[in-house]
């Protein structure tokens, strides 16, 4: 079982690919899953997969998860949940009980230009009750919150026609018809939605035209070219195939007791022992329809994982857009494009399916970015409680290596139980941060002295120069500090600023809202892209690399990520104290390159694939002209 372990995971990867699914890979992939099966706690249901370990608690005696403050130092982030009105918007899923499954995984957010105005509105899933569901009470709708460019924000959900109804769970946003306007999917139990946008203010749900609503648990989903033909095609994730009708619960002869267990303690069951759900991947036909067609491309998750959240990203820099896929209790895919319209599962061969323990964990969030500044983009899994989180390095040639402990954010993460993930730089220094957002699936802990909490803080960590992270402590009555049961999370420049702010969806709560009020003075650029005639309209899938302030930064245009969840797909740079603003290098989904020098720093800039600049904002209006 030598190959199995950490030390030996470089030479395991290697032979799997000198083998290329011959029979050492045949073997050795069984093997390694049975290891990590057997790795894991006896006793122990729900999400979990690490060991329990022991409770944290501050100098006031709370659980770390909801304490832990400071009282003087630098406030990153200010909520102004209630003076924006996010607050006056509230998640509901299910019971606050939280006997099943159903009502416990939350909510994604979306951020979206629905009018084209250059500013970021919000879009806000919301889940359901048993009664809604049944057709007895009236639904709880998802909300559209308009920008109002004041630092408030009105919700339009009902006047756009795109309050959903369903149970509802993830959101992607992309511009699938390349017509101009960005486009919204949402995920549910039951059938999913396509809202087309209609360029006045409203959409038209199109879902069921398009043969996109399939009909049981869809959790996550992700838009990408993965072929290459200039329209973006659709995957979406399966969580478990379920009956909100014939749930199961403690005692249920069905589901093993253990598998509806936390510590001892009756829980909620699943998802380990429960029946999971199909992946599907979507070909983009270019009238509106799409095809299934996940068995052909080899994405359809035959073995039936719990999946939460995709990405499509170029993980290879080859110009193709590979498939990540974070899966609840069971291992990570990473399916790598081969560029002949097929994926080929590299999920154990690169070293993202398992951890450095060769255990799989209970991923929740992903995120991408290239914490290093190297051109080559990492990936930053959240997982339950008793559990670190992990940051995988990319090592080039698809080979990635876990190393939380090594940068520091393995230890204080254990006690919480984390869902949305960032990568981005909140500070402008130019070194990509670490963002998590974090919340407890089992109401039950807050009567025991675990040193967690069901409601839970954000955690922050700042990159150092791409050695080190350094954790953020949160100062008393700040944005960090507050405490709730997060799930979605959305990240992007929502004030026209230049500093990117986080939008999070607990369950069963009010809207977050935490605006970045880091006091840095750095500079920094932003850029809008517009793909050409054989890109994607809105250039999901480009890569930018910026050079300026002595290093080469990178940003990808992505459509998917966090917690099942959309962030601003504009590319932010921090700039630091460098009044050069640079020059962006931008590899378009179409093939093209462009070089384009960027003028003036703390703007956001408009660049039309072939056409170079043409537009930029000050402040959130247009510049002036010289």
């Amino acid at each position: 079982m030598k190959f199995c372990r950490n030390a030996d995971r470089a030479a395991y990867r290697a032979a799997l690919r000198i083998a290329h699914r011959t029979l050492i890979t045949l073997l050795l992939v069984p093997m390694c899953q049975s290891v990590a099966l057997a790795q894991q706690p006896s006793g122990m249901g729900g999400s979990a997969s690490g060991a329990p370990s022991k409770p944290v608690h501050d100098a006031q005696n709370r659980p770390i998860t909801a304490g832990g403050f400071v009282s003087s130092g630098s406030i990153v982030f200010k909520d102004v949940s209630k003076s924006s009105g996010l607050a006056s918007w509230r998640h509901v899923m299910g019971t606050p009980q939280k006997k099943y499954i159903l009502e416990t995984d939350g909510s994604g957010v979306g951020l979206i230009d629905y009018d084209n105005d250059g500013w970021l509105d919000i879009y806000l899933v919301n889940g359901s009750t048993y009664d809604a569901l049944d057709g007895k009470t009236t639904p709880p709708h998802a909300a559209l919150f308009h920008n109002n460019h004041d630092g408030t924000f009105t919700d339009v959900a009902e006047q756009a026609g795109v309050t959903n109804d369903r149970w509802g769970f993830g959101v992607a946003i992309a511009d699938y018809d390349n017509d101009g306007w960005p486009d919204i999917f949402v995920a549910n139990y039951g059938k999913n939605r396509l809202y087309h946008n209609n360029h006045d203010g409203t959409f038209t749900d199109v879902g069921e035209k398009a043969g996109i609503t399939l009909g049981n648990w869809s959790d996550g989903v992700a838009w990408g070219d993965y072929d290459g033909d200039g329209k973006l095609d659709l995957f979406v994730t399966g969580y478990l195939h379920y009956d909100a009708h014939n749930q199961p619960s403690f005692g249920d002869p069905a589901v093993p007791d253990a598998f509806c267990q936390l510590r001892g303690m009756a829980v909620m069951c699943g998802p380990r022992g429960l029946k999971g759900e199909p992946d599907h991947l979507f070909h983009n036909n270019g009238d509106g329809t799409f095809t299934d067609v996940s068995v052909k491309a080899g994405v359809s998750d035959p073995g039936g994982y719990y999946g939460f959240t995709a990405i499509f990203a170029d993980m290879e820099n080859n110009g193709r857009q590979d498939l990540l896929v974070a899966n609840d209790s069971t291992p990570n895919y990473l399916y790598h494009n081969k560029g002949d319209g097929t994926f080929e599962d590299d999920s154990y061969i690169s070293g993202f399916a398992v951890n450095k323990d060769g255990r799989e964990i209970a991923s929740m969030g992903l995120a991408v970015g290239d914490y290093r500044n190297n051109g080559l983009l990492d990936i930053l899994v959240t997982d339950f409680s008793d559990d670190y989180k992990v940051l995988y390095r990319n090592d080039g040639d698809l080979n990635f290596s876990d190393v939380s402990d090594e940068v520091g954010i393995a230890s204080l993460p254990i006690p919480f139980l984390g869902w949305g993930a960032g990568l981005f730089d909140y500070d402008n220094d130019g070194w990509k941060d670490i963002f998590m957002v974090n919340g407890h699936v089992y109401p039950q802990v807050d009567q025991h002295d675990w040193g967690t909490s069901y409601a839970q803080r954000t955690l922050l960590y700042r990159n150092l120069q791409g050695q080190k992270f350094e954790y953020i402590p949160p100062v008393k009555g700040s944005g960090l500090a507050v405490v709730t049961p997060g799930r979605g999370a959305a990240f992007g420049d929502l004030f026209n600023d230049g500093k990117i702010d986080a939008v999070i969806s607990p369950v069963d709560g009010p809207a977050v809202l935490l605006r970045n009020v880091n006091p840095d003075h750095h500079h920094w650029v932003e850029l809008k892209l517009v793909g050409g005639a054989k890109s994607p309209r809105d250039a999901v899938g480009a890569t930018v690399y910026l050079t300026a302030n002595g290093m080469r930064q990178r940003e990808d245009i992505l459509s998917g990520g966090s917690f099942i969840s959309s962030n601003d797909q504009r590319a932010h740079f921090g700039l630091g104290d460098a009044k050069d603003a640079g020059t962006a290098e931008i590899h378009w989904p179409s093939g093209a390159q462009e070089t384009v020098k960027i003028p003036a720093v703390d703007r956001i800039y408009t660049i039309t694939e072939g056409k170079g600049i043409t537009g930029a904002l000050c402040t959130g209006q247009p510049c002036p002209s010289r």
